[in-house]
């Protein structure tokens, strides 16, 4: 476990926490007492993109889906 000052702590904040691997901490101390722990969170696995997962969730759509937008029009000319 590595400790650091708070002073130090605030100065190297991002730099600390980019060192963290998973299962590391960090003990920040004020005063050689300890005011905070910084702990390194397990990264979580991303399931695999199933294809037509959505499939039947769009239960409506509009006549005028691809009409145009009259707020648009001064663009459009």
């Amino acid at each position: 476990m590595t400790t650091v000052s708070l002073v130090e702590a605030q100065a190297k904040l991002a730099e600390l926490i980019h060192s963290l691997h998973f299962g590391e901490e960090v003990l920040i101390i004020e005063n050689d007492q300890p005011i905070a722990r910084i702990l390194a969170a397990q990264p979580q696995p991303r399931q695999p993109r199933r294809p037509g997962s959505l499939r039947g969730t769009v239960l409506h759509m509009a006549d005028d889906f691809n009409a145009p937008l009259d707020d648009f029009k001064e663009y459009m000319e």
